[in-house]
C-alpha cells in the first residue's frame, strides 16, 4: 500500500529570511544572503565572507535561559517547526501540536560544529574535567528533531536523517 506525504506547512530561517514570507520575497527578487563574516574573526582567512542567518531572536521561540543550551542549528531547527506548525494550523491554544501521533524528521549535514569547536578548545587548554556535560547533546544533529518533539508533545516517529 502506497502512503502519500502532504506539506501542511513551512517554516525557514536562512540567510535571505527568517520566516517563509521574507525568504520567498528575496529569492524572487534575486537578494543575496552574502555579506561579511560576523560569527567569528576570518583574518587570516582567504574568504571574509559568508551567508549567515541575520537578525534572528531565538527568544521568540525559546526561553532565554534554555537556548544557552542548545546551539545555534537547533534554534533554527525549533524556529522553522515553530512557523510551519502555526501555518499548518496544527497547534491548540495551549501550544500543542493538535496532533500528537505527528512525528519528526529532520534533515541536517552536520550537527553543532561551533560547540564542537568551543569543548575542542577547552579540552585542549583546560583538560577533560573542564568539559561541559551538554558537549555531545548539543552538537548532534538529531537533537533538533528531539527539542521540537519535547517542545511541541509530538509523540510519533521521531528521527534525522544526516548526509
Amino acid at each position: 500500500m502506497k502512503r502519500r506525504v502532504v506539506i501542511t506547512g513551512m517554516g525557514v530561517i536562512s540567510p535571505v529570511g527568517n520566516d517563509v514570507s521574507s525568504f520567498w520575497h528575496s529569492l524572487a527578487h534575486g537578494v543575496s544572503g552574502a555579506g561579511p563574516i560576523t560569527l567569528f574573526d576570518p583574518a587570516g582567512f582567504a574568504t571574509t565572507f559568508a551567508h549567515e542567518v541575520k537578525g534572528f531572536d531565538s527568544s521568540a521561540y525559546v526561553d532565554p535561559k534554555e537556548a544557552r543550551r542548545m546551539e545555534r542549528f537547533t534554534l533554527f531547527g525549533i524556529a522553522a517547526a515553530t512557523e510551519a506548525l502555526r501555518d499548518a494550523n496544527l497547534l491548540n491554544a495551549d501550544g500543542k501540536s493538535a496532533e500528537e501521533s505527528a512525528g519528526v524528521v529532520v534533515g541536517s549535514g552536520i550537527g553543532g560544529m561551533q560547540v564542537f569547536e568551543e569543548q575542542c578548545k577547552t579540552f585542549l587548554e583546560k583538560g577533560p574535567r573542564r568539559i561541559s556535560p551538554f558537549f555531545v547533546p548539543m552538537m548532534i544533529p538529531d537533537i533538533v528533531a528531539g527539542h521540537i518533539s519535547i517542545i511541541y508533545g509530538l509523540k510519533g516517529p521521531n528521527f534525522a536523517v544526516v548526509s
